[in-house]
């Protein structure tokens, strides 16, 4: 008899404790933040307490701009603007002067060390940015790094058929900006939604995408809390270590812990700002690995050295050279560089341009094209 009092008494207090943990989530008005509804948007916050609250979007023209939000009788305050076009965007609110997340919007993406609420606009360009029905395998990778000197950890997406086939496949290394590492291009670039759609579709060749961390003193993301390397890369001897990690590291432990075909047909490396200028370091200092060239948002510098880098790429032989960058984007200046140096020494290529910055939603729309070109 005690056992059983004792279990209804357990039984009791776990209830109780969820319905506590329930009522935590459930306290207030019950508000949908932000609803999407034809060509307009709705944001919400229940925030009774506040005096001001503003919304601020990366869709607005400047970083100063913001939109006030207008406080109903039950305490929520809500706003309607038109909708951006069909994209992914992020925002929040500002609270008597606090940046805030939406506390209702469970579609977040980190950037470093922020996590930042996504608004998804549907429509034809973000259309690969939704799950599909078949979906691939987004999983972490720890490997030894003597190079570098420390175990570190990368994302691999393997697509939808792998675990239950035989097959080998491609590779596309893919490689972030400054600020981000190997959550990057999955949690702000969709890697994994855009790859599912297009090879559901028809549209791109099956392959194995590899995410490395392009911080060459971190294990790992910084949310996992682990301690950084002292040394100091930025050292002549240092020069290009990551990049000789990637290529002579990186490629091999693919290789053999997957059904990667180890062939240079079957590379293809590709990077967005700073992973740009690694995917030029890579390919000029290893012509013979990658048959596919993708430098985003990057461009070059004029040397006296740029002729022939690209010269060794030429003799070793390739099979597309995509460039894409934004018309507004501070690195345009260096990609029409690297497209005059591409012209000038022969080098069949192309030089995707499109509206906008320095931003997600280009590299977005970078990965969605030229993914469908590699590997053909």
């Amino acid at each position: 008899m005690k056992k059983i009092l004792l279990f209804a008494f357990a039984a009791m207090m776990a209830v109780g404790a969820g319905a506590q943990e329930l009522a935590n989530f459930t306290r207030g008005a019950q508000i949908v933040s932000p609803e999407v509804k034809g060509d307009s948007v709705t944001f919400r916050l229940n925030a009774n307490y506040a005096t001001v609250v503003n919304l601020y979007g990366n869709w607005m023209a400047n970083y100063s701009d913001v939109v006030p939000l207008t406080k109903g009788a039950n305490g929520v305050w809500e706003v309607t603007i038109a909708a951006p076009e069909p994209e992914i965007y992020t925002y929040n609110f500002i609270v008597d002067g606090v940046n805030v997340n939406d506390p209702v919007n469970y579609m977040v993406q980190r950037d470093g060390t922020r996590y930042l609420n996504m608004l998804f606009v549907p429509g034809e360009r973000s259309a690969n940015y939704n799950e599909t029905a078949h979906r691939g395998t987004v999983s972490y990778k720890w490997y030894d790094s003597s190079i570098l000197g420390i175990n570190r950890r990368l994302t691999v997406y393997t697509p939808y058929g792998y675990e239950t086939s035989n097959k080998k496949y491609p590779v596309l290394y893919l490689l972030h900006g400054a600020g981000g590492d190997e959550e990057a291009w999955s949690s702000m670039g969709r890697a994994a939604q855009i790859l599912d759609n297009l090879i559901e579709q028809g549209k791109a060749v099956p392959m194995i995408v590899v995410m490395p961390n392009g911080n060459p003193g971190q294990q790992a993301a910084n949310i996992m809390g682990l301690p950084t390397s002292n040394v100091d890369f930025r050292a002549p001897e240092n020069q290009n270590a990551y990049v000789r990690s990637l290529v002579e590291e990186i490629v091999p432990f693919i290789e053999k812990n997957y059904r990667a075909i180890p062939k240079k047909a079957s590379r293809a490396i590709a990077g967005l700002s700073m992973g740009g200028g690694h995917t030029f370091a890579a390919s000029t200092l290893y012509p013979d690995k990658f048959d596919y060239i993708c430098p985003l948002s990057a461009g070059a510098r004029e040397s006296p050295e740029l002729d022939g880098q690209l010269q060794g790429i030429k003799k070793a032989g390739y099979k597309l050279y995509w460039i894409g960058c934004g018309t507004a984007d501070f690195a345009y200046a260096g990609n029409q560089v690297l497209d005059a140096a591409l012209t000038r020494n022969g080098m069949q290529h192309t030089f995707f341009q499109s509206s906008g910055g320095h931003e997600w939603k280009n590299w977005r729309l970078y990965l969605n094209t030229f993914s469908q070109l590699l590997f053909k």
